[in-house]
């Protein structure tokens, strides 16, 4: 709704210029109102409307003038933060003014707020031109261009604003520039809260003049010690710059190359100095003068050269050249004569004892090929020896064996007992001197391969039990999975003699023998018993052949060489053997041996249990070809009270003819490897059975050496080794098929 004083009040007045009127109107309407107070009832009423009229006016005006309030009281504090900014920005003017550096404010839109007096001072020329609002790129375009500023050779005015303006990207930059009168300043640039930039410039000219000067010192200090160092090396040092002109040297040089002092002068070219030199100076070691200069004058970076000079009066020197980081190069000489004098002196003198050596080896040769040839003439006795004691020993065995059935006085019969166990001892005697003869020829007369330790020790527990029990020892052997590498036959004799010399020694407890796992894939076989124990100052001399210990009442039972082959053999299968004993407790014997997990099926069944044989064989023919008449007599009267049918015969043509003509197949054969001039007994089991068929066979010998066991189990034949043990034999003749 529109009011009457909405056409008389302008609201774009000033609250003075308003009241104005108002008071303007009030007179003019209460003049108009005391003329008309005595005209007619109209009057009266426009006076009412005039009175309500002013009413209206006065509250307007009591509004008005408490707005004009309002605006005074906005109007002084807006007075008294002007005042205050004004007096803030006197302080900060004042503040940066103070600052013994120069000052700059750039906003977040890289324009110039504010800066000092000392801001650009260095630079006259960019300082007229600089103002308020400018901006950087502008800023950094003037000094670019200042000729106060001092330039590389190679830069340019705009380059630098460029380079200038992108370091302005940095929230942190700090760097010097160079401007004329050799002053340095140090600009350092800070990124503001809001995104500004405050730059500070520092003179810092007293600064790099001081470093400059201590740097010169360290130089001129570092110069002298170079120079004292050079002065007192045995080398000679000449240094050249990239030009190939003398910059530095030491007199050791001009000493060792026979220069003269007019020649060592700063400045001198290399080829000059070269040239002056090559009358008395020669180059060798495949340098020439060409390829000399090439390298001194060629571009850099060049590759290190050596080479040789050699003096007129008979000096070798050894020169050395690199490059220097400026595009010179460093020459050192050293003086090698007294040592090439040394190294043909020491090889005179090496040839001198190479020949010495040779000759000295040469006569340690013939004496060893006469050690070796004795040894093995020794070994071929001792095998030879053995066997030819083997064959009657075998005869004498075999008849005391024939003999015990027939005699039935008790006296005899120990007799015999007596005898029996006589001819045993000296089987085990000449048993263990082939053993060591056998060992003595080396590794070469070794079958590794895999062996399984199960069967092995399940067989040697049934071995010596019976001599455990009648000693009453718990005898316990540990079963195990593992399978090694060695020799079964050195191995089995190993642990023969062990566990025989711990039931010997062991008068009661126990004696144990088992596997334990050892680190790196290897196992120790070990063999324990609770016997006397063996002294320390003795543990190394039973290992040496007949000795025994008298400790015990069974020590004068044996000879005393089983340890001695426990030892040979474990040197030469490469088991290390442990030995750990103390009085009064026991012993421990170990031998360790390296696991594999390949077995051959073959390897396996020659350790498994001797199959029952049947209660007799009565009426078999048996076929024996032995060339020693005792033993032939004496295997044809033992076979002949089992009740076998023997032909006997002297070599093996005579077998092949007999049976050929008797038309007769015999049902097992009995044959001597070593039949004289004739074939020998593995061709007499191959031709017959190539003839009459798998008849089951057995090699007898007392040869033990490899290659007999080769050739006879490449022709499928198992051997019994003489002396015979008239238990294996009869093993093999009451149950010839299975053992065949």
């Amino acid at each position: 709704m529109t009011r009457p004083s909405d056409f008389v009040l302008n609201p774009e007045d000033s609250p003075e210029r308003s009241r104005e009127k108002l008071l303007k109107i009030v007179d003019v309407l209460m003049s108009q109102t005391e003329q008309r107070s005595n005209e007619h009832s109209a009057a009266y009423a426009q006076f009412q409307r005039a009175a309500m009229f002013e009413e209206q006016v006065r509250q307007r005006t009591v509004d008005l003038e408490y707005a004009l309030d309002l605006l005074n009281v906005s109007n002084a504090r807006l007075a008294e933060a002007n005042r205050d900014l004004d007096t803030a920005r006197r302080n900060l003017a004042n503040a940066i003014e103070t600052v013994q550096d120069g000052f700059a404010l750039f906003d977040s839109d890289d324009v110039l707020v504010m800066y000092n007096s000392r801001f650009a001072s260095f630079l006259p020329d960019v300082r007229a031109a600089l103002h308020e609002g400018i901006s950087f790129s502008n800023y950094a375009e003037l000094v670019g261009r200042s000729k106060h500023l001092d330039l590389t050779e190679t830069d340019t005015a705009y380059a630098w604003a460029e380079r200038r303006v992108e370091r302005h990207k940095d929230r942190h930059v700090v760097f010097n520039i160079h401007v004329e009168g050799d002053r340095w300043v140090q600009i350092s640039e800070h990124r503001t809260p809001d995104d500004g930039t405050v730059i500070l410039q520092t003179d810092v000219s007293d600064l790099v003049h001081a470093e400059r000067e201590t740097r010169g010192r360290m130089l001129d200090d570092q110069a002298q010690m170079i120079h004292a160092t050079l002065e007192h090396v045995s080398l000679g040092v000449c240094i050249f710059d990239k030009d190939a002109r003398l910059a530095g040297f030491n007199q050791r040089l001009g000493y060792l190359m026979g220069l003269q002092m007019s020649l060592m002068r700063i400045g001198a070219r290399f080829d000059t100095m070269y040239q002056r030199t090559e009358t008395a100076l020669t180059l060798s070691d495949g340098m020439t003068a060409e390829a000399l200069m090439a390298w001194v004058y060629g571009q850099a970076p060049r590759v290190p050269i050596t080479f040789e000079l050699k003096h007129v009066d008979h000096r070798v020197l050894v020169v050395s050249a690199e490059d220097l980081p400026d595009g010179g190069f460093v020459m050192s000489v050293t003086d090698v004569t007294a040592e090439r004098r040394a190294m043909e002196e020491l090889t005179r003198t090496n040839e001198t004892l190479e020949a010495r050596v040779m000759s000295r080896t040469l006569d340690l040769e013939d004496a060893l090929g006469r050690a070796e040839r004795a040894n093995a003439a020794r070994s071929r006795f001792v095998a030879a020896a053995s066997h030819d004691l083997l064959q009657p020993l075998s005869a004498a065995k075999l008849f005391v064996a024939s003999a015990e059935d027939d005699v039935t006085s008790p006296l005899a019969q120990e007799t015999l007992a007596k005898a029996q166990n006589a001819l045993a001892s000296v089987e085990n005697i000449l048993s263990a001197l082939l053993d060591i003869s056998k060992l003595e020829a080396g590794r070469k007369a070794l079958d590794i391969m895999p062996v399984p330790l199960a069967p092995m020790l399940m067989q040697l527990r049934e071995e010596y039990l019976p001599a455990a029990r009648a000693k009453g020892i718990d005898l316990r052997v540990v079963r195990t999975d593992k399978i090694v590498e060695s020799d079964p036959t050195y191995l089995r004799r190993i642990l023969q003699n062990l566990m025989s010399n711990a039931i010997r020694y062991t008068e009661e407890g126990r004696v144990l023998v088992g596997a334990r796992r050892k680190p790196n894939g290897r196992v120790r076989l070990e063999v324990r018993d609770t016997g006397p124990g063996i002294p320390e100052a003795s543990q190394q001399a039973i290992f040496q052949e007949f000795h025994r210990l008298g400790t015990s009442a069974s020590a004068s039972v044996g000879m005393g060489l089983g340890l001695a082959i426990v030892d040979r053999a474990c040197a030469q299968l490469g088991h290390p053997i442990h030995l750990h004993s103390e009085l009064g407790k026991g012993t421990v014997f170990g031998i360790d041996l390296a696991v594999t997990r390949h077995l051959a099926a073959q390897n396996i069944t020659s350790f498994q249990a001797t199959p029952s044989a049947p209660d007799q064989a009565f009426g078999l023919i048996a076929l024996l070809v032995e060339n020693d008449a005792d033993v032939r007599r004496a295997m044809t009267l033992l076979l002949e009270k089992w009740g076998l049918a023997v032909v006997a015969v002297e070599n093996g043509e005579e077998a092949l003819s007999l049976v050929a003509e008797l038309d007769v197949v015999p049902d097992l054969m009995l044959v001597d490897y070593q039949l004289g001039e004739g074939i020998d007994g593995i061709e007499v089991i191959r031709q017959m059975r190539g003839l009459y068929g798998a008849i089951p066979a057995r090699l007898v010998t007392a040869n033990r050496s490899p290659e007999v066991v080769q050739h006879s189990a490449g022709a499928g034949v198992k051997i019994l080794y003489k002396p015979i043990a008239p238990q294996d034999l009869e093993r093999f003749v009451m149950a010839p098929q299975d053992e065949g």
